[in-house]
């Protein structure tokens, strides 16, 4: 997520994570906005120059939402693994995307899918899914807060989650990253934070749970003429752990870490109204494998 930078939970610990957890997530990664590292301006693909001042406040924007998304992440114990012992996936690997004649995804609840099938495939659908709901701008709105985690947590971590992104994506956090108490950006400004998931793998699966990596790259920032958290794209990797509940995958926590990330292209940047247009015109995808 960046959208700054935020990112959350994984198959660690919720607590310090010194990835953390909430980087990118929508509360973080989706909230975080993070920026290349090194020089802009290579011969190997860098973006054109930003002045040291409006650099240093991107950077200032970013090492907040990163700090906001240990905060959420901080305190709580592991989940359950749901009993039975896990064990290393044979096909802990990269996989190829094929045809298996099972569904991952049945249907939505809300703007997120939901209904995924009850094997590793499913579970790194669902790992997937959740990953850009976690880094999205919605969960920085507090109407639609509680919505998303109450879709996306076990039941038994839902207040405590709540809780923890309401303190982390409070008003003062708001208001350092440029959006008002509903987590709306100002008149003419569109807030940007979209995730697309590179690829995924399954480190740990049982029949109870799952333990899911998911690599994603996205666009996180604010969009407008005088914004002072320009959109940028960062590359980072979710670790989310899984418990099948009530007929379907759910997260037990996550975490999240930078990278990997491929060298930038050597490309003029988009204006402001070029990105907030195609955020406007381009929906997101259901994803699955």
């Amino acid at each position: 997520m960046s959208q700054g930078d935020e990112r959350g939970y994984g198959g660690h610990e919720p607590g310090g994570h010194p990835d953390d957890a909430y980087s990118t997530l929508g509360g973080t990664r989706q909230t975080r906005t993070r920026l290349p590292d090194g020089d802009e301006g290579d011969g190997y693909g860098r973006r054109p120059a930003r002045n040291s001042r409006s650099l240093i406040m991107v950077v200032g924007v970013v090492v907040l939402l990163v700090a906001a998304i240990a905060f959420a992440n901080q305190g709580g114990g592991g989940g359950s693994d749901g009993g039975g012992n896990e064990k290393k996936s044979e096909a802990a690997g990269a996989g190829p995307t094929a045809a298996t004649g099972t569904k991952p995804v049945q249907g939505k609840n809300g703007s997120i899918a939901s209904g995924f099938a009850h094997d590793e495939q499913g579970a790194q659908s669902a790992a997937a899914n959740y990953a850009v709901a976690l880094v999205s701008a919605e969960i920085l709105q507090p109407d639609r807060r509680s919505g998303i985690v109450q879709q996306i947590f076990v039941a038994d971590r839902v207040n405590e989650l709540e809780a923890r992104f309401d303190q982390a994506y409070d008003q003062e956090f708001l208001d350092k990253v440029g959006l008002d108490e509903k987590g709306n950006a100002a008149p003419g400004m569109t807030y940007v934070s979209r995730t697309a998931p590179v690829g995924t793998k399954t480190t740990a699966y049982t029949d109870t749970s799952a333990t899911v990596e998911v690599w994603c790259t996205g666009v996180f920032g604010t969009a407008g003429v005088s914004s002072t958290n320009p959109v940028s794209n960062d590359w980072f990797t979710m670790t989310l752990t899984l418990r099948w509940a009530n007929g379907d995958w759910k997260v037990d926590s996550f975490s999240q870490k930078d990278g990997p990330a491929p060298v930038n292209t050597d490309r003029t940047a988009s204006n402001a109204d070029e990105i907030a247009k195609a955020v406007e015109e381009y929906g997101g995808f259901t994803y699955a494998r």
